[in-house]
């Protein structure tokens, strides 16, 4: 068994638990819709509104991902623990946009049009690199080699970055402070826990072409780090 960041890396079609995780996601994002549009007295509804259609969005992608792109053994434990997570941020930032915390009405301004412009950018960087490299693999010459190509030659790990600006854009369209803690927990756990095992098993599976692309190449952020 292949295993990194205490996910598993072999290949498995995991149909059973993909489906469970997808229809508990909707049902989240079906709540985010209900919370959002079912006529409740919300002291900022237009950006609760807004955040459910963030939801909606993400849950789109999470299916592309998981019935297109991944192609790795799926557990149960994963599909509750995310499940879990997703919900928490999900119901979470929605619920702070919403104004109840806060107890005031926050006019729609600049630094939103800032998060939705972060939400779309780290959206097209996870989905569109993912795909990139899900195409790549799919070439018989590509068989046994290491993906370095596409957004992936800006960032070893582009992907996670786009998921590190995408939820750092919806923090900000709550308009709260509070919902920073994601986009930083979310950012620590790619970098302490996700990525340092990552790196050792691409490294022991494709030698020498793996070193000399991270040698070259951005491990998150492009250009910086």
């Amino acid at each position: 068994m292949s295993n990194s960041g205490g996910i598993n890396r072999d290949h498995d079609r995991s149909t059973g638990p993909k489906l469970i995780f997808a229809v508990l996601h909707g049902a989240l994002v079906a709540g985010c819709l209900w919370l959002a549009f079912g006529g409740l007295d919300w002291v900022d509804e237009p950006r609760a509104r807004i955040l459910a259609l963030c939801a909606v969005l993400y849950w789109l992608r999470h299916l592309v991902t998981l019935f297109v792109l991944l192609q790795r053994r799926v557990a149960m434990s994963e599909v509750l623990g995310l499940s879990v997570f997703i919900g928490v941020f999900e119901i979470g930032f929605l619920v702070l946009g919403a104004g109840v915390v806060s107890g005031v009405l926050t006019p729609l301004g600049m630094l939103d049009w800032v998060g939705a412009g972060l939400v779309l950018l780290g959206s097209f960087l996870n989905t569109v690199s993912e795909r990139q490299r899900w195409k790549w693999k799919r070439k018989p010459s590509s068989k046994g080699r290491c993906y370095t190509g596409g957004l992936f030659g800006y960032s070893m790990h582009i992907n996670y970055f786009g998921d590190t600006v995408l939820f750092t854009g919806w923090a900000i369209l709550t308009a709260s402070a509070f919902a920073l803690i994601i986009p930083i927990f979310v950012t620590l756990g790619f970098v302490f826990f996700h990525i340092p095992p990552l790196d050792t098993y691409l490294a022991g599976r494709y030698g020498e072409e793996f070193k000399a692309y991270a040698k070259r190449t951005a491990k998150f952020i492009p250009f910086v780090y």
